[in-house]
């Protein structure tokens, strides 16, 4: 049997990055938003079951963030300024650093998008409660919250891919198999 290196082609060496607690919270997000805003009708109950299981993952992320894997906590990707600045500037100048877990401007989307999906949850919940039945400006705020999300879960998967294109790694798949290049 023929040694993996001897053709000059050895497999790239991975790392583990992304547990599974941290995949299943990004795939079931996906999931369960792209059924309430594409599929389920609002306000009906499968509507408010996928958005009660948004809510429950996210605060099981907000746990794991604290006590979780090194790449899942909190504490390894918080975006500080002095993480953020040095990153964006690199960034417009095409100079950004890889970076095996989360950039700091990725971090700032996943904070951004995990607090509109509790705000929406949220807003969700209290046009179910009798104190906020059929209130107009509370159902315009949580349709608003939901397309934010959209919007900014756009934005999130354009820049994988383009990310993906300039470090040449799919990080699309790393989030499948938790795995990225070392």
């Amino acid at each position: 049997m023929a040694d993996a290196s001897a053709g000059g082609s050895t497999p790239p060496r991975t790392v583990r990055v992304w547990d599974p607690v941290v995949r299943l919270f990004h795939w079931t997000v996906v999931v369960a938003v792209s059924l309430n805003l594409f599929i389920l009708k609002p306000g009906r109950l499968y509507h408010r079951y996928a958005g009660y299981v948004v809510i429950a993952a996210v605060l099981i992320r907000l746990v794991w963030g604290f006590v979780g894997t090194r790449h899942a906590r909190f504490a390894d990707f918080f975006p500080t300024p002095s993480r953020l600045v040095p990153y964006l500037k690199a960034l417009v100048r095409g100079e950004e650093p890889r970076h095996i877990g989360h950039n700091p401007a990725a971090a700032v989307m996943m904070l951004a998008l995990m607090g509109l999906l509790l705000a929406t949850g949220i807003t969700g919940w209290m046009t179910t409660l009798d104190a906020f039945w059929g209130e107009d400006w509370l159902e315009e705020l949580h349709g608003g919250f939901a397309n934010a999300i959209m919007v900014l879960a756009l934005v999130h998967a354009a820049a994988a891919i383009i990310e993906s294109l300039r470090h040449r790694e799919n990080l699309v798949w790393s989030m499948v198999t938790g795995r990225k290049r070392s």
